[in-house]
């Protein structure tokens, strides 16, 4: 990557100039400034001026960042094309999507900063803490839950839902795992407990069934259901050496 393209308060003809040269060349934008945003498509919105981040990707990508939240408030997918205008010193970006029929308009009243990068990502996304990783960690070391667990299947089909592990106890009962690779609160709780009601509908009578939820921690209150409906909890991280949050 190669040194940023940086303007500090530019002015309109410099924005726009800015903008269809990063266009052309497939940069990736960022702009922050006083805007005005229109959408029209299979809704319609528009959005008044404010303070806001835009960021345009070379795969046609186009967001509309507020201070506040993680998600854009408005954007447009990559595919999209871009055209850039200069009107009475207003820059006006135009996003427009071809199927379906969509059209975002951003008008750039005042720009703080603008920044170009001559970026080039090609790295795989690996990602690593999924509940896949917790359920191979168990399977490969079924103590991890508890001393002579065995598991028999995993995604068992019960009429409440597929049962993340089942196994038996060193005393023959049944166990219901319920894997979480987060923080689990009271929904997971409930989750556990419609799978050990199922199953015990559905083993043979006299079966004890027994409810592990899995996860790093767990709030206080489905600690506290945890309790009430007799359910247990195993403390364990998708990958070793992780800490719960």
């Amino acid at each position: 990557m190669g040194p940023p393209r940086t303007h500090v308060d530019p002015s309109p003809d410099t924005v726009r100039v800015a903008l269809e040269q990063s266009i052309e060349r497939e940069r990736l934008v960022t702009v922050f400034g006083r805007c005005r945003v229109v959408y029209r498509g299979r809704a319609a919105s528009t959005l008044g001026p404010g303070d806001r981040l835009l960021v345009l990707k070379p795969d046609g990508t186009v967001l509309v960042h507020t201070d506040e939240q993680q998600k854009p408030v408005n954007w447009q997918p990559p595919g999209c094309t871009q055209r850039v205008t200069v009107d009475d010193g207003t820059v006006l970006l135009v996003s427009e999507r071809s199927t379906p029929a969509e059209t975002l308009e951003v008008s750039l009243l005042n720009v703080a900063h603008f920044a170009a990068f001559d970026a080039a990502d090609t790295a795989e996304l690996t990602v690593s803490g999924t509940e896949a990783d917790l359920k191979e960690r168990i399977l490969a070391d079924p103590s991890l839950l508890e001393s002579g667990f065995e598991p028999r299947a995993t995604e068992r089909e019960t009429p409440a839902g597929a049962v993340d592990i089942y196994g038996t106890d060193s005393d023959g009962n049944a166990v219901v795992v319920e894997l979480k690779r987060r923080r689990a609160g009271p929904d997971a709780v409930g989750q556990l407990n419609r799978y050990v009601d199922a199953l015990d509908g559905e083993l043979h009578t006299g079966t004890t069934v027994r409810g592990i939820l899995v996860a790093p921690s767990v709030t206080d209150r489905a600690r506290s259901l945890l309790s009430d409906r007799g359910l247990e909890l195993v403390s364990l991280s998708p990958t070793a050496g992780s800490t719960g949050v």
